[in-house]
């Protein structure tokens, strides 16, 4: 007796399709799985029995041997319970095969028959539409995350019953349904506002022009002058996520199991802030199972590191890959997975060691020695891929009395949304969405400065010694500043800002 049934395995944050055959021939008592199982399938075996037996159904005393295809492709997780229990249930008769071909099933079983919820059901909703299925059965909890995608029946069961009945016919589960409109409208919430900021109008403007072209930016300031505060603030002047960027970003949280069962789609940019005592492995993703990291969860969002030396510098060497491609690939002896990562990295770090070295201060006690240590924890390379260091100084008291509220996010938001849409249109076609992003070609063809700004660019670099990477930036940011004022030209006074905007490039610092 031979019965199949349809489920999937996570491959980086996409799904993919799997066969689970389950033959049940004349023998001694055996359960044995093949297709490359890891340990929490092989165990699914004593999983799957004494749900079948406790939710009333007969386990068959024979031989049955679970293949799980395709075989070269490694299986993880829990997720296999369901498709395993409906497979022996259907090669014994007890589940009708019309049905059971339509659809995909996932959810881990308890003892009692009970289905509990599993990771990536987002993927594998978008998998089976893609296969031309009619729907996916997974655990209640797990529907509306599922149900997000459009096109697909997404049915939501509690326990083992429920699958078999309607499976056969005999129960009608209607899909689970979702307002998308709705989630994004709840779930895209304000957080902090920039109106609460005092002072710092410079920081401001840099992250305004940081945000209208997603450019990385580094904050140096003594401790208090609110370089935290400014960070935790500039998801509120990003753009808002397209419905693709949203599902991309969902996933990414699904398959690490951190996505909120409430909300279903994440419709906010994420901000994340690992501490400086992070793992490359923690910030990167890998592990024995690999596993997204801190750079792929902050995916079309933000990435902030505070406190920047203090991070190992092994670590930090390790962002070079994601910032420039966009992507992490992280191989192993069976398999290359490959995890989204286009975030805006955010770094903040005090000017030295004690953190009081400044024009207005007078209580630093760092040797200029001691100053170039701290500072060159940071490499070269990656400062390079930096776009913007701006300083941050201690607020000054006229400004922290001041009573009057500064500009909104909601106002710097309509400028860089404005700004985000002239680059939109300006690379249609492309992979290339925003400024930062650009190839060398496209440098070429659209930021060509005006005679001004090629004389300025030309004294500068010759005095500064700027490396080509730094070149290149100045132009990018140039051309960022150029979109927020709406004109095709990049002029002398757009690269003279995006120069300011290279603090540790500049011997006065």
């Amino acid at each position: 007796m031979l019965a199949k049934a349809l489920s999937s395995a996570l491959l980086g944050i996409d799904a993919v399709i799997v066969d689970v055959e389950v033959d049940i021939s004349p023998g001694l008592p055996q359960f044995a799985t093949v297709g490359l199982p890891d340990g929490a399938v092989k165990e699914s075996k004593d999983r799957v029995k004494s749900a079948l037996k406790n939710a009333g159904y007969d386990f068959p005393p024979r031989k049955i041997t679970v293949n799980l295809a395709p075989a070269d492709l490694k299986k993880e997780g829990a997720a296999f319970d369901l498709p395993i229990s409906v497979g022996i249930l259907a090669a014994t008769g007890a589940v009708k095969d019309e049905r059971l071909k339509k659809y995909l099933l996932l959810g881990e079983l308890s003892l009692d028959g009970i289905i509990k919820p599993v990771r990536g059901c987002l993927s594998v909703a978008v998998a089976a539409r893609t296969a031309g299925l009619a729907g996916i059965i997974v655990p209640r909890e797990n529907a509306p995350e599922g149900a997000v995608v459009a096109g697909i029946d997404v049915i939501g069961v509690s326990e083992l019953a429920e699958v078999v009945e309607f499976l056969n016919g005999e129960r009608r589960i209607d899909p689970h349904r979702v307002d998308v409109a709705e989630l994004f409208e709840r779930n895209a919430g304000t957080g902090d506002d920039f109106a609460e900021v005092k002072g710092q109008e410079h920081a401001k403007r840099a992250l305004e022009v940081a945000a209208a072209g997603s450019h990385n930016l580094l904050m140096i300031g003594p401790p208090g002058s609110g370089k935290t505060m400014l960070a935790r603030r500039i998801p509120t002047i990003l753009p808002r996520m397209s419905f693709e960027e949203a599902i991309e970003t969902t996933k990414v949280y699904s398959i690490t199991g951190l996505l909120d069962r409430e909300h279903a789609l994440i419709a906010q940019r994420p901000f994340r802030s690992p501490h400086h005592t992070v793992s490359d492995i923690g910030l990167i993703g890998g592990g024995n199972t690999p596993r997204p990291g801190e750079v792929s969860l902050s995916h079309y969002g933000v990435l902030f590191l505070d406190e920047l030396p203090e991070f190992k510098k092994n670590v930090l060497e390790v962002l070079r890959q994601p910032l420039e491609d966009g992507k992490v690939t992280i191989s192993r002896a069976l398999m290359s997975l490959t995890y989204p990562s286009r975030f805006m990295l955010v770094a903040a770090m005090n000017p030295c060691k004690c953190g009081q070295r400044g024009e207005n201060s007078t209580g630093c006690t760092c040797t200029p020695r001691e100053v170039h240590q701290y500072r060159s924890r940071i490499s070269g390379p990656l400062l390079d891929r930096i776009d913007i260091h701006i300083e941050v100084p201690a607020v000054r008291y006229r400004d922290l009395a001041d009573r009057a509220e500064g500009e909104s996010s909601a106002e710097i938001v309509t400028r860089v949304e404005r700004a985000r849409e002239i680059q939109l249109e300006r690379f249609k076609g492309t992979k290339v969405h925003c400024n930062a992003h650009m190839a060398p070609r496209q440098i070429r063809k659209f930021c060509e400065p005006d005679a001004g700004g090629h004389r300025l660019l030309e004294v500068v670099t010759e005095k500064l010694g700027f490396s080509a990477r730094a070149y290149t930036r100045i132009l990018k940011v140039a051309r960022t500043i150029a979109d927020l004022e709406g004109t095709e030209s990049i002029r002398e006074q757009h690269i003279a800002e995006a120069i300011q905007y290279r603090s540790l490039d500049r011997k006065t610092f």
